[in-house]
């Protein structure tokens, strides 16, 4: 069992049932084939998707950040400025990604030669506890946007916002 327990009154605010490893390996195989689509998807769409994101970070700004002072003890204002600074991100590699990941022509003694990106699959991201929606974040955008998958193992005690991102990129197709 995990427990997220306010750090301010060190009272339980939700207990979360771990996931059986049967689930995991489901799920491990599920994000993999949804890689392999993943990964053809244009940049546009992708794009479109991100600065989405962006977006319901905005709309629920207020909860998200209610939610990581009381699982985490982190200051409302400091909260408010992480979610920002969340769909501050997912604009900044929607609006640069394509040029971060642009085939690079370099000079050798070749006709032609070039540096190319290619996606490197499904990414496990462990996080902590002090930057709960930050740190994913700043994992997601790039690696989504160059055609990656992500899973995420997030600290237990902000159990909570692992739940409320994994919502935030369940909400991309349904925005306003």
């Amino acid at each position: 069992m995990l427990t997220s327990i306010n750090p301010a009154n060190n009272k339980l605010i939700k207990s979360y049932s771990e996931m059986p490893g049967e689930e995991l390996s489901k799920i491990i195989s599920l994000t993999d084939e949804s890689f392999k689509h993943w990964k053809e998807t244009t940049f546009s769409l992708r794009c479109e998707l991100m600065k989405n994101a962006a977006k319901v970070l905005r709309k629920d700004s207020e909860e998200y950040s209610i939610l990581m002072t009381t699982e985490m003890g982190k200051p409302i204002l400091q909260s408010r400025a992480e979610v920002e600074k969340c769909a501050w991100v997912c604009e900044y590699y929607a609006d640069n990604a394509e040029k971060f990941v642009a085939d690079e022509i370099i000079k050798t003694e070749a006709t032609k030669s070039f540096v190319s990106y290619q996606p490197l699959g499904v990414i496990l991201a462990v996080m902590p506890w002090n930057f709960p929606f930050w740190q994913v974040f700043r994992f997601a955008a790039p690696n989504l946007m160059a055609g990656n998958a992500g899973l995420l193992k997030h600290a237990s005690n902000v159990s909570g916002c692992a739940l409320a991102i994994e919502e935030v990129f369940r909400k991309l197709n349904n925005i306003l």
